[in-house]
């Protein structure tokens, strides 16, 4: 059954069908994976990567290289850990907040987070347990007279018991990222997970900060950055984690389809969801997909799990939180695209002591053919090898 918002946001024009294969080719040229090098090499291929997706998410998981270095590599295939670095450090072209989970955001945007950062400011217990405001002003003080720190350089902590899995034992690290997520502290620089944080005004040389974005300009800065990277759009896929912006982003669709600026598309196998496209992206000529790309579990292309098996029959599973004698694939996954097909998933795993790449398990799926395949794989396979290896270093707590 269709929901009433998905009625409302359909409006009164009859869909546009359209088959599989060619949603397919319009979600992999929006996310540039159908290109050599979309977007060039250094920091600002880095920048331009990160403004056509949206945000690239962080993530701890370091089985193999981290997730955020992980998809920017599959999209500037000269790609340096480097480049990062000096587009949030230097050239401060991207900042980190949180979307559906902690990423790299394009400073442009800054201005459509400085509501939530004020909602956090407000009500800091909400996300940060046992942490009060006077604290967290106190912490800030302390970085506006002593410079930029990380956890690391704070000595005078007394460890207190977690009040969740994820927590710290450490004050001054709940301060430090409560004092980030309320948008008076930025993180200035990170090595693996080590956080630098400073003053937010200081870092970007602001004398004030920008004017933060209307409730009307926040949904449709959501609803454009959705068509920009996915090409097809639906209200999940839209408001991923963002169950509460839905009824905003489905009324300025129905707007958008009056005014002729979105067009209703059906995708074959999947009539039951309602999707919409700009019309010239309906129209576009799109260089077919001959790129093989080893993907992380957390790419753009694999996250909405929902959305990649309607897409392209493909079922990602993500067991690294499922007991070993359950899992199906293995602990950490990766989706093989080869071309518009996932054709393959690796378990895969960094031998960082002995510099090497594991083979955990190889599991065939969709199409994938080990005699029409294997041998393209395995070409993929050296080369992520080498940007694997090249990107060992000890990580410390962030």
């Amino acid at each position: 059954m269709k929901s009433p918002k998905a009625k409302s946001a359909r409006a009164t024009r009859k869909p546009i069908k359209i088959m599989q294969e060619r949603a397919r080719a319009i979600w992999i040229d929006a996310q540039r994976l159908n290109k050599s090098a979309p977007f060039g090499s250094g920091p600002d291929a880095v920048a331009a990567a990160i403004a056509q997706l949206g945000y690239v998410q962080i993530d701890t998981i370091n089985v193999i290289e981290r997730c955020h270095h992980h998809i920017l590599y599959n999209r500037i295939p000269t790609y340096q850990r480097s480049d990062l670095a000096h587009a949030q450090s230097d050239a401060k072209t991207v900042f980190e907040f949180w979307t559906h989970a902690l990423s790299y955001i394009p400073v442009d945007d800054f201005r459509y987070f400085i509501g939530e950062m004020k909602t956090r400011s407000s009500r800091p217990g909400l996300w940060s347990r046992d942490v009060e405001h006077k604290d967290i002003l106190k912490i800030v003080r302390r970085v506006r007279k002593e410079g930029a720190l990380t956890i690391s350089d704070i000595k005078d902590d007394k460890p207190v018991d977690k009040t969740h899995l994820w927590a710290s034992r450490k004050p001054s690290k709940r301060l430090l990222e409560a004092a980030f997520y309320n948008g008076r502290l930025v993180i200035a620089q990170r090595e693996g997970m080590l956080k630098t944080y400073e003053l937010t005004e200081r870092h970007f040389g602001w004398d004030k900060p920008p004017k933060p974005a209307t409730e009307r300009q926040i949904v449709a800065y959501l609803l454009d950055r959705a068509l920009r990277s996915q090409g097809i759009v639906s209200l999940d896929s839209i408001c991923h984690l963002n169950a509460k912006a839905k009824k905003a982003v489905a009324d300025l669709i129905a707007q958008r389809v009056r005014t002729k600026k979105l067009v209703p598309v059906e995708i074959a196998g999947a009539e039951s969801i309602a999707h919409w496209t700009a019309p010239e992206t309906l129209e576009a000529d799109i260089l077919p997909a001959e790129q093989t790309h080893i993907l992380s579990p957390f790419d753009p292309l694999i996250i909405q799990r929902k959305r990649t098996h309607m897409f392209f029959d493909y079922e990602h599973l993500f067991e690294a939180y499922v007991p070993k004698e359950k899992r199906k694939m293995g602990y950490f996954t990766l989706p093989v695209l080869m071309g518009d097909e996932i054709v393959a998933a690796l378990d895969l795993k960094a031998d960082r002591q002995n510099g090497e790449l594991l083979i955990q398990a190889w599991h065939w799926v969709g199409k994938g053919d080990s005699t029409k395949h294997k041998a393209t794989i395995e070409f993929a396979l050296e080369r992520f090898e080498a940007f694997q290896l090249a990107g060992i270093r000890s990580d410390s707590e962030g």
